[in-house]
């Protein structure tokens, strides 16, 4: 989708709304199982001083796959925008540049949710993971598994089994 700037680029002061909704296709991850629905943005681009920021909402509804468990599970990213818009002189090289007097919005919101998007996805901040011995998910209990000893400790563990 192209947004149309025409109207406010030489105008100081001048706004452009925008409301767009990205492809989920192309916004695959490994731990993105799919999304609920297509993410959604909201916001402007407007002309303060001669400089073009875009500035909004992204909003996407998932269901993803822990990292460290491998559980599926709900989460909902809302993320804030923010960017400066270039015509092409520009040598920021975080500025997404025009095409003619217009901007792709899809390409640039795309941009802004893959290089936010985190690492790891986790189920939760303190998710415990599996476990190495028998794969048994922590988060739900302990498992039956038997600690392994340090062999350099071997020779203290049959002190305590006496």
């Amino acid at each position: 989708m192209l947004l149309d700037l025409r109207e406010i680029i030489e105008v100081p002061g001048r706004e452009a709304p925008f409301e767009c909704e990205l492809s989920a296709e192309a916004l695959r991850f490994d731990s993105v199982v799919g999304y609920k629905a297509p993410p959604k943005a909201v916001g402007r681009v407007f002309n303060q001083a001669g400089i073009l920021t875009l500035e909004g909402t992204l909003c996407a509804d998932m269901t993803c796959l822990c990292d460290r468990c491998g559980t599926e599970f709900d989460s909902v990213k809302v993320q804030k925008l923010n960017a400066y818009i270039s015509d092409g002189d520009s040598d920021d090289p975080e500025a997404f540049v025009l095409d003619g007097d217009g901007l792709d919005l899809e390409e640039t919101l795309s941009t802004l949710f893959i290089l936010d998007m985190e690492t790891k996805i986790l189920c939760d901040p303190d998710c415990k993971g599996l476990c190495s011995g028998c794969g048994a998910n922590l988060n739900l209990g302990p498992c039956g598994c038997r600690k392994e000893i340090d062999p350099r400790l071997a020779v203290l563990e049959q002190l305590l089994d006496k």
